[in-house]
């Protein structure tokens, strides 16, 4: 898969889960655009238009990246969201894409754990930008 020129939009306000996803992107060969809080990814949306996004689901609020995927796909419909969470091992609650309901609702393309390793993320995001 070729990413040179692409752009990669991630938001999280965890510092190491946000390193780990910049350095890991970049090395895919995307520019990335890493930042802390929903405001500033909104920010960042009125600025570009990313390739891809990730956005981690509880920031500022705990529906951040819903929001986020929500905004983002009203402006721009073709880009692939992915959400990243640790909500499931916090919790137990457990979110998916896989029926109809949560599919009109949850407007990511993908539902990543935060625990995934980098081949694993490697895989979600080929699977996205084919």
């Amino acid at each position: 898969m070729k990413t040179n020129n692409k752009k990669v939009l991630i938001a999280d306000d965890d510092p190491d889960f946000l390193t780990f996803m910049e350095v890991n992107t970049k090395l895919m060969g995307f520019e990335v655009h890493a930042v802390t809080s929903q405001k500033e990814a909104e920010e960042q949306l009125t600025l570009f238009k990313p390739d891809l996004a990730i956005f981690d689901l509880m920031m500022e609020n705990k529906d951040s990246g819903f929001i986020l995927s929500h905004k983002l796909k009203k402006l721009y419909p073709d880009v692939p969201v992915i959400i990243a969470t640790a909500v499931t091992a916090e919790t137990g609650l457990v979110f998916g894409l896989n029926s109809p309901g949560e599919r009109s609702w949850i407007k990511a393309d993908r539902y990543i754990d935060k625990s995934l390793r980098p081949d694993q993320l490697q895989k979600e995001i080929n699977s996205l930008m084919k």
